[in-house]
């Protein structure tokens, strides 16, 4: 008996693929719709299901891993403007006080699971002592680290720890601007979103601007939160129909085998996720010049795009986005700290500004559509999440479009 929780075999998509007519804002996306469109921004992801620390673990037991998104090549000597807002604050963003102190983002970001924080704040300093030390060794520089997570433990042992430093060096080193893979990769191997495979996601946004000129925005996301009666495309409640499609095959054929292993399955994710939401960590990246205060209000529209999906920041979820600049560039070092310089910095008028919100809003929607599309189904530390069906989602989708 076909289910509407049993994974298609249709490959693997992304939304625009499976659902060419979905309306998903007025802006096109960039060549690659990826947060790669944005020149200078280069992202690696690793996905890992090993642990160098224990080599003997069950197989299947781990499934995590590392994004590195690096907002210029150049990210150690020249800073970007960036912005913050935490939309609920269950999880953890290292270095967001110095973000919020000045303005500045002179780090890699590094997303992942919650026990690899530690591990991959170190990568980022043991990359940068590789690089950046003088002929004796020393280093004499200030950097703050920034580091993020979601909590991948239902499909992940995370005991195990294996996330490395080594694999912070790694992406930072092989970090490149091709566009995002995306579903069970990088940070986002292991997460869960409305009760599916979720993950990994991208999406950009061409912006006009004045003078024939154009800018881009682009969006991250690593998705790991929300109930499945929750998630809507384009409006279509989706996520409901097919919970309470699955409630009523199951109260018809209590004894199907196929079924009762689906549902049992359902019950212990809703009973996990009421317990930890998981969360959801957005960057939102654009070479449109923006100082530090409108980059804050940048972030805050990821919330747009996240209600529109389905999400409402539950009490347990850590739900922390960042936005940043590549439209100026400033040094972090100067030779003389007590001598005020001055630089110059462009910014676009805050009177002009609705566009950025309007691409931003989208840009996140669609990148948590392409997570959830492009995951794929995964057994992992003695559970399984079954993809969203691809099948189930074209026939539904057919009287909303």
């Amino acid at each position: 008996m076909s289910t509407p929780l049993t994974t298609s075999s249709t490959p693997r998509q992304r939304i625009r693929d499976v659902l060419p007519t979905v309306w998903l804002g007025r802006y096109t996306p960039g060549p690659k719709n990826s947060i790669t469109d944005i020149p200078g921004v280069l992202v690696s992801t690793q996905s890992i299901h090993t642990s160098d620390k224990y080599p003997n673990a069950p197989p299947k037991s781990i499934n995590t891993g590392v994004t590195t998104i690096l907002p210029r090549k150049e990210w150690f000597e020249k800073a970007a403007f960036a912005g913050m807002f935490r939309f609920n604050g269950s999880g953890e963003m290292t270095g967001s006080h110095w973000i919020e102190e000045t303005g500045l983002l002179r780090s890699p970001i590094v997303i992942t699971g919650s026990l690899g924080v530690g591990n991959a704040y170190n990568g980022i300093y043991e990359h940068g002592l590789r690089d950046h030390t003088d002929a004796e060794g020393k280093a004499d520089w200030f950097l703050t680290p920034i580091v993020a997570e979601t909590f991948d433990g239902f499909l992940h042992d995370i005991t195990k720890f294996a996330v490395l430093p080594q694999h912070i060096v790694d992406g930072i080193d092989t970090a490149s601007s091709e566009p995002v893979p995306e579903g069970n990769t990088g940070g986002g191997t292991g997460m869960i979103c409305h009760w599916w495979k979720g993950g990994t996601g991208s999406s950009s946004r061409i912006i006009p601007a004045a003078g024939g000129k154009t800018f881009t925005l682009g969006a991250l996301v690593q998705a790991n939160y929300g109930k499945m009666w929750d998630f809507k495309i384009a409006g279509a409640p989706i996520g409901r129909i097919i919970y309470e499609e699955q409630e009523r095959l199951f109260r018809a054929n209590p004894t199907d085998p196929i079924l009762f292993a689906q549902s049992k399955m359902l019950f212990k994710v809703a009973e996990a996720k009421d317990k930890k939401d998981g969360s959801i960590i957005v960057i939102l990246a654009t070479d449109a010049p923006l100082h530090p205060t409108q980059l804050q209000r940048v972030a805050k529209r990821a919330t747009v795009g996240l209600s529109r999906v389905g999400g409402y920041g539950t009490n347990p979820s850590g739900d922390i986005f960042l936005a940043f600049s590549t439209g100026n560039s400033l040094a972090v070092e100067r030779d003389d700290p007590w001598n005020a310089h001055t630089v110059d910095v462009q910014m676009v008028d805050d009177q002009t500004i609705n566009g950025i919100f309007e691409a931003a809003a989208d840009a996140v929607e669609e990148a948590i559509y392409n997570a959830v599309f492009k995951a794929e189904t995964m057994d992992g530390n003695g559970n399984k999440i079954e993809a969203i069906s691809i099948e189930k989602v074209k026939e539904l989708m057919q009287k909303y479009l």
